[in-house]
């Protein structure tokens, strides 16, 4: 009798724990929400001159689960800041079979821990951000109090992040404010993916501007107990930095570049897809496609020369080339921990 009394005891105190600390964990196996979030920018480009010119692109990524109750479950936080030089003749310098890895990927090779006040590297402060803001609502998250320097002025907080936090903040919004119930369940664990390559830039001649051109994909999944994927939301951003002849930079640097999914009919695919379909629409059906397989099952769909799936049921909702697709799924299942 003792000792299930002190049983129930400590059950009362971690429930107890939990519903202070605001914490929503749900219930075992309760249908929760799966977002993933991006902003990008390319403000950071420069022209060339004595230096050779930079096109910067630096994308942030959330991704989130979040409970019946609108708080937040997991929360995952990643950048990919891509660098692409040129010359002031117009001509690139950077080697476009570069390998670009985001700054969770570097982790102590970003290099930022040297200068760090607090001795931390980019990743952790992320980390310690993504881990504030569990158990927060939206309208929660939009109300971290930032000083007038962008930084975090809650002293638990600016604790660990030391960094400039409104693009935290704004991404982590956006993924909550995109999250849908895409099949996770409580219990299933969240990972992410981001994968950016730079081999479509080209350098510039008299009649036509360069492009300093990164092209990223994000991936956020769930994935059960047996690793087979619960839920999966795919998008992609296309960041282009214009310059000409002499090395300087004729895009608008000043907006931000929308998402795939953001941008929609905008992107402008569906007129040249054979079965009359939006790229958000054909990443919307392979995501839901690869919701139920294990990552072996994905990376084992059968495709075409082209790259194109060669399933009937697939091909009549996915036209476009599935590798890069498959590639950042794998990246975000091997990340669910």
């Amino acid at each position: 009798m003792k000792k299930g009394l002190a049983l129930v005891l400590c059950m009362t105190l971690v429930l107890s724990a939990l519903t202070a600390c605001g914490k929503s964990s749900g219930s075992k196996g309760e249908a929760i929400k799966t977002g993933l979030g991006i902003i990008t920018h390319v403000s950071s480009s420069t022209n060339a001159g004595d230096e050779d010119g930079l096109a910067e692109t630096d994308s942030y990524v959330a991704a989130v689960t979040v409970g019946s109750d609108g708080k937040i479950i997991e929360c995952k936080l990643d950048a990919a800041q891509t660098k692409i030089n040129f010359s002031k003749e117009g001509k690139l310098t950077t080697d476009l079979a570069t390998v670009m890895k985001s700054k969770q990927e570097l982790k102590e090779e970003y290099g930022m821990k040297g200068s760090s006040s607090i001795g931390k590297e980019w990743n952790e402060q992320a980390d310690a951000f993504a881990k504030y803001c569990v158990g927060k609502t939206l309208d929660e998250v939009k109300g971290i109090a930032v000083t007038d320097e962008g930084k975090a002025s809650d002293a638990d907080l600016s604790s660990s992040v030391t960094v400039h936090v409104g693009d935290f903040i704004a991404v982590v919004a956006k993924a909550v404010a995109n999250a849908q119930d895409l099949g996770a369940k409580s219990g299933d664990k969240l990972g992410f993916g981001v994968n950016t390559t730079i081999d479509k830039s080209t350098d510039a001649a008299a009649d036509t501007d360069g492009v300093a051109e990164a092209y990223s994909y994000y991936t956020a999944v769930t994935v059960d107990s047996s690793k087979k994927i619960t839920s999966c939301a795919i998008d992609a951003s296309i960041a282009d930095v214009k310059f000409n002849t002499t090395g300087t930079i004729t895009s608008d640097i000043s907006a931000d570049v929308q998402s795939k999914q953001e941008l929609k009919d905008a992107y402008g695919m569906k007129q040249a897809s054979s079965i009359g379909k939006e790229w958000y629409e054909e990443a919307n059906a392979f995501a839901k496609y690869a919701t139920g397989k294990t990552i072996d099952q994905i990376k084992g769909i059968a495709v075409s020369d082209e790259g194109t799936p060669k399933d009937s049921d697939l091909a009549s909702s996915v036209t476009i080339h599935i590798a890069p697709l498959s590639g950042v799924i794998e990246k975000a299942v091997t990340n669910a921990q």
